[in-house]
């Protein structure tokens, strides 16, 4: 029974004999995380409770990436869907009224318009050429 105690006590005993006698380290009080753009450089620690972490993260926080610069896309998958709709409007207007249009019945109308709309602003434009005249 005694012998019992006494292994039982150096086994408990054991974790403790196998830790470090120094003090405890306490973690950091303050760590910054700074991103630099271009060649700005770390600042170094004025603090010895400080830890300063930085990543650089290349151009101007402000300029796009370059893996999305380039140019736009014209392919039909790029573009819009209110931009699809004007197109198939304006295919589909020949022959309606208005539309100005050797098709159909209501095409003759549309280029009355058209060219009333044209007289009338190429006499705005004179207007205003005339009004710049000193």
């Amino acid at each position: 029974m005694l012998a019992r105690t006494l292994v039982l006590a150096t086994l408990l005993a054991a974790p403790a004999l196998a830790q470090d006698k120094g003090p405890p380290q306490d973690p950091p009080k303050r760590i910054r995380s700074i991103l630099l753009y271009g060649d700005q450089q770390c600042p170094a620690s004025t603090d010895p409770d400080e830890i300063v972490v930085c990543a650089t993260t290349g151009d101007s926080p402000y300029r796009i990436p370059k893996r999305f610069r380039g140019e736009a896309k014209t392919d039909p998958a790029s573009t819009s869907w209110s931009r699809r709709m004007e197109v198939v409007e304006d295919v589909n207007r020949a022959g309606l009224p208005n539309s100005c249009s050797a098709i159909g019945t209501g095409g003759q109308t549309g280029c009355t318009r058209k060219f009333i709309q044209q007289w009338a602003q190429e006499r705005l434009e004179k207007e205003a050429k005339a009004a710049k005249v000193p």
